[in-house]
């Protein structure tokens, strides 16, 4: 039997309740939520659009609620998560220091992007932490880096007009992102000029497995740098990668030692 937690946050018990509600019993209208917890519909709506902004929650064209991709996202290789995540903090820190800008750490999910580290930079103008948040992977850096590198095959049944027949209007032209890919796979680097988020720009390079059989090592994360667009133009282009590329680098040696 398990107790509450002698200082338990209601919000954030209500919170995790609803993603609860939402992964397994399906799509909920804030009236739903607003009854099941017990709440005001506005406390409900609160609740749900914080959800939403996490990425554990979407809402459809009905205006109710469904699980997000956070809630969908395969729960292996946990441990070698873990393993990279720690491993790649302390040379996030350090890119940080060379860039002045923030960076994230992230992995492919499906046709999703997770940032699973985060390192802010000190500018009063900064782009904030990403960590946890998850984004359609055609359309971030670290994405395009990822996307690169999976056999034609697995892009194609990614991009498969099935798999987004309830949500056609987002699915990528697969001839156009074949031509972009094909353009980050030559050049080592993928950049992300406000595709996600307005005013953000990101340059991106994976981290491979030096450990795999693939020829140079599998890529298994991606390291980028993000910024205010208004400070990002194509003369700093040559300093932040050769930067991510240091940080690459440094991180697999060091996984690579670790496992």
């Amino acid at each position: 039997m398990k107790n509450p937690p002698n200082y338990s946050i209601r919000s954030v018990d209500h919170a995790l309740q609803l993603a609860v509600m939402l992964q397994v019993e399906g799509p909920l209208s804030v009236g739903d939520a607003a009854q099941r917890l017990g709440v005001a519909a506005s406390t409900a709506h609160r609740l749900l659009a914080m959800l939403v902004y996490r990425d554990f929650a979407t809402q459809r064209e009905d205006r109710r609620y469904a699980a997000g991709p956070v809630l969908s996202l395969s729960a292996s290789s946990q441990s070698r998560t873990a393993l990279l995540r720690s491993t790649a903090m302390p040379h996030l820190a350090a890119l940080v220091e060379r860039v002045r800008e923030s960076v994230n750490l992230s992995i492919l999910s499906g046709d999703h992007i997770r940032f699973i580290g985060s390192v802010e930079c000190t500018q009063a103008l900064r782009v904030g932490n990403r960590e946890g948040m998850v984004f359609p992977a055609h359309l971030t850096s670290g994405g395009k880096i990822l996307l690169a590198e999976l056999p034609p095959e697995r892009l194609e049944a990614l991009y498969a007009e099935e798999r987004w027949a309830d949500r056609p209007g987002e699915r990528p032209a697969l001839p156009a992102l074949r031509r972009e890919l094909r353009a980050v796979r030559e050049r080592g680097f993928a950049i992300n000029a406000g595709k996600t988020e307005s005013g953000v720009t990101a340059v991106g390079r994976a981290i491979r497995n030096r450990q795999s059989r693939d020829e140079g090592g599998r890529a298994e994360a991606a390291v980028s740098v993000s910024m205010p667009s208004s400070r990002f133009s194509r003369d700093r282009l040559p300093e932040i990668v050769a930067a991510l590329a240091l940080a690459a680098r440094d991180i697999e040696d060091q996984m690579r030692g670790r496992t």
